[in-house]
């Protein structure tokens, strides 16, 4: 905006590099130019400021498609007074003398005509095709429709504005629509989502299958083990039970064998002794009798002796001296008696 400054009188303007300016006294153009600054008288004075830098405009509208939905185009245009006299012919940039600021609003007049512009080229794009293929084609089509529409309007060339550049950021349908269109592929991916859970949780499940037959396989195993060690030790115990009892039978038959083999001694001892005592005479075995008698015995109190007993006695040993002497006469070398 330019700089206004008010003294009696007389006022004084200047101006930016990138404006424009035209000096009209009683309606006659008398200077013109980019950044002027000047003095002048407020009476009959009238002053025009014409902006020559790129200027942005954004744009957001609404379009109908082929099959009846609405789409909407939104972005900006970049423009700039290519004429900068030609432009002050259609569009009123005059300014007011005390604060500098524009009496009208050109600039917005500018805004509103290159929009209209490009919706009207963006309207009947949209028309044209569907809402899949036209978001299947993405912004560029559209971009470059609105571009070649504004880049090809007598109308702005006439006006001498140029169009430096167009930019379409967006290009997509209703929140409605746009949610009834994400639909199907929202539905394919849970799917695949629920179908990835699905196999995560059979494999989970064949895993834990696979453990729990594992498990099971080693308490068969283990239960298989535990038998054979208990039919292992049954079989031990049972074997040590037959050594114990064959040793238990041998050390018995030891004994048996040596208990006959003392008790055959005695009896052939016995038997030899009866032996011995049955070729003997009677008057030994009364002596015999009367000594073993004698041993067990402690004290003898009373002794009777009878004559009948003395009688007998006295001659079995006179016989006993006889069978001697005759014994003794017999054997070779004997005296002679």
């Amino acid at each position: 905006m330019a700089e206004m400054r008010t003294f009696p009188f007389y006022r004084h303007f200047r101006s930016e590099a990138n404006f424009h300016v035209v000096r009209y006294r009683r309606g006659t153009a008398v200077e013109a130019g980019k950044g002027l600054s000047f003095w002048f008288q407020p009476l009959g004075a009238s002053i025009a400021e014409v902006p020559m830098d790129d200027r942005s405009t954004s744009f957001h509208f609404h379009g109908r498609t082929r099959d009846f939905q609405t789409m909407t185009v939104q972005g900006d245009i970049v423009w700039r007074a290519a004429d900068a006299e030609a432009l002050m012919q259609r569009v009123d940039f005059s300014i007011d003398l005390v604060s500098g600021a524009y009496l009208g609003e050109p600039l917005e007049q500018i805004e509103a005509l290159l929009t209209g512009l490009a919706q009207q080229q963006a309207a009947g794009y949209l028309a044209e095709g569907s809402v899949p293929a036209l978001l299947g084609a993405g912004a560029e089509p559209v971009q470059r429709c609105i571009a070649d529409g504004l880049n090809g309007s007598d109308r702005l060339a006439a006006m001498g504005l140029a169009v430096v550049s167009v930019r379409v950021a967006e290009l997509k349908p209703t929140a409605e629509l746009e949610r009834a269109l994400q639909t199907p592929t929202f539905e394919a991916l849970q799917q695949k989502a629920d179908e990835a859970t699905f196999e995560r949780r059979a494999l989970a499940v064949e895993k834990e299958r696979a453990i729990a037959e594992n498990e099971l396989q080693n308490q068969i195993e283990l239960a298989r083990r535990t038998e054979s060690l208990i039919a292992q030790e049954g079989q031990n115990d049972r074997n040590r039970a037959l050594e114990e009892a064959a040793a238990r039978q041998i050390e018995a038959d030891a004994e048996a064998a040596c208990m006959r083999a003392i008790e055959q001694a005695r009896t052939d001892a016995e038997a030899a002794r009866i032996d011995i005592y049955r070729g003997l005479a009677p008057s030994v075995l009364y002596g015999l009798a009367a000594r073993d008698f004698a041993d067990k015995l402690t004290t003898i109190e009373h002794l009777n002796v009878t004559p009948d007993l003395l009688g007998t006695l006295v001659g079995d040993l006179a016989r006993a001296g006889t069978e001697r002497l005759r014994i003794a006469g017999a054997a070779p070398g004997a005296p002679e008696g």
